[in-house]
This record gives structure tokens, sequence and C-alpha cells, in this order.
């Protein structure tokens, strides 16, 4: 899937990427794909500092630095833009959650991030987030 300029890559696909998934085997696949793609296309890659806490967790609980280690590798070799989160993503994450009742704020903050940043394309794997119409969200679900 190519065509975009910029795409946001929200914390699911690289959990996908790096761990594999033992509900779907096709994720890891897809979202491998996924990345080549945009490297090959030359697409902007964009992600948050809420991926870097969402994503980190779980291996620094189980003492498994070496998926820290290639989280940040991956990111480094995607030439990958890790944006912090500063007021005007603030403000429009607390619109995003006004007209999105059903939106948390970490989920707000990372399409504000998106939108801020002139993205074009959300890849999720919460199939909630695809109703915000602002940007296009899929899931990766919907990668070929």
């Amino acid at each position: 899937m190519t065509g975009f300029e910029k795409v946001f890559v929200d914390t699911a696909p690289f959990i996908y990427f790096i761990e594999g998934s033992r509900d779907n085997l096709q994720y890891s696949d897809r979202v491998k794909r996924f990345f080549m793609d945009c490297y090959g296309a030359g697409t902007d890659l964009y992600t948050s500092v809420i991926t870097v806490v969402e994503y980190s967790v779980f291996p620094y609980r189980n003492h498994e630095q070496g998926y820290v280690d290639q989280f940040e590798r991956l990111i480094r070799t995607l030439g990958m833009c890790v944006m912090d989160i500063d007021r005007n993503i603030a403000k429009k994450a607390a619109w995003i959650r006004a007209e999105y009742k059903g939106f948390k704020s970490m989920d707000a903050l990372q399409i504000a991030t998106a939108c801020i940043t002139g993205c074009d394309l959300f890849l999720t794997n919460d199939k909630q987030l695809r109703q915000f119409r602002e940007i296009r969200c899929i899931t990766v679900d919907e990668l070929e």
C-alpha cells in the first residue's frame, strides 16, 4: 500500500513487526510488507513519544531489553520521526476527545499528532479509531 506521503504508525504495528502476533500470524507479514513499501517509496513515517511509552512497557517489565533495542533500531532504520507532544497537539487531542466520545486520551494524542504533522494515513489496529474523519485511519487487517 503506497501512495501516501506521510504515514503515522500507532503502537500495535510495531508490536506485530518486532514481536509477531500470536492471534494472527498474517499481521507480522502485513506490517513488514507495509514498512518495506513505505521505505521503498520514500514515504515519511511518523510516530510519537506515546508510542515509545506504550511499546516499551512490557519489554521493560519482562526484562527484555532486546525488544526495546529492536524498536529503537527499527525507528532509526526507517528514518521515522518521533514527535513530542506539545500544547498544539494537546489542544487538538482535547477537541478530538470532545468530538469522538469513546476515544481514550492516548489515542486522541496519537491521532492529534498525526493531524498536526500533516499525515494522510494513520495505521493502527484499533477499529474504533477508523471512525475519525480528518485523516484516513486503517487497521492492520486492511493492509493488503
